[in-house]
């Protein structure tokens, strides 16, 4: 079975290696999706990850509804809310459980914290999403609510320092440790006040030039084993997740999740160096820094 990792302050118990669905929700029919999420639960996968269609997830909950059917009690379901406002954000979450088919979530992310959309005046306003959440959490629809996002780091910081969290969800690889650095800016701060981590765009985000190969994959496939273990050496992080559309990325997912070593000094150095190279030609992909 895949290890699992205590989630921050949460008390929750998660596999290190979690279930993106955006890659299965836009690629896979409903059965080829359900067969691939039944054979991860399985194998002890139990964090899955998902969002709404526009959100660039496909059918993934409607998928994912079916298998929650059965087994709602093994899976540690994660969806997500893109809207700056309260009164949609709320909407938007009972449509997520409605397609998702289950009465509430495990954790539910303000999501895309460092959009240009989520105004955090708003966001984190008498009338925004972050306290629609956390109203949603009183009233049984989600256990715990989280941010998560891709760039503008000092956005990360102030809400930590304003406001209650349970979990961030950031983009972190040994690429965008040069242009975002989520796991020096914002992390140490998480940690202190124990909230969960989770890590996502471990290999780099999809790489949109070349389709047809692994499901995320901007970072050349030969690093993919490096760059989970880096993601997973990270202080405070209980679980990655990454997209998977095969069985065959499923179960090298699997293989690396159960033979985890966390990365040598030696190691971090050499991708240190490997990453900033990379990075030069990546540049800031995943929107403005600040």
């Amino acid at each position: 079975m895949v290890p699992t990792r205590l989630l921050g302050k949460t008390g929750e118990r998660i596999s290190i290696l979690g279930f993106g669905t955006a890659a299965a929700g836009t690629r896979l029919n409903l059965k080829e999706a359900v067969r691939l999420y039944e054979e991860a639960l399985n194998l002890g996968v139990t964090y899955f990850d998902t969002a709404p269609e526009f959100a660039g997830y496909g059918k993934a909950q409607k998928q994912l509804g079916y298998l929650l059917r059965e087994r709602r009690k093994e899976v540690f379901l994660v969806t997500k809310c893109w809207e700056p406002k309260g009164e949609d954000a709320l909407k938007l979450l009972q449509q997520n459980l409605r397609e998702l088919q289950t009465d509430y979530a495990d954790l539910v992310f303000v999501h895309s914290v460092g959009a240009d959309k989520m105004d955090p005046k708003v966001v984190f306003g008498r009338r925004g999403c972050y306290a629609a959440l956390m109203k949603a959490k009183a009233n049984g629809l989600t256990k715990y609510v989280g941010y998560s996002g891709h760039n503008r780091q000092g956005r990360f910081v102030d809400a930590l320092k304003n406001f209650k969290v349970d979990v961030l969800l950031n983009a972190v690889n040994f690429v965008d440790q040069h242009t975002y650095n989520f796991e020096q800016e914002v992390w140490p701060l998480a940690n202190k006040k124990q909230v969960g981590l989770i890590a996502m765009k471990v290999f780099g985000g999809e790489n949109k030039k070349k389709r047809g190969g692994l499901s995320h994959s901007m970072i050349p496939q030969r690093f993919h084993e490096m760059a989970f273990r880096y993601a997973l050496s990270q202080p405070g992080i209980a679980s990655a997740a990454i997209g998977m559309a095969t069985r065959a990325e499923l179960h090298q997912n699997i293989k690396w999740a159960k033979n985890f070593k966390p990365i040598t000094s030696r190691e971090a150095a050499k991708i240190r160096e490997m990453g900033k190279e990379f990075a030069k030609n990546w540049g800031p992909h995943f929107g403005p820094i600040v």
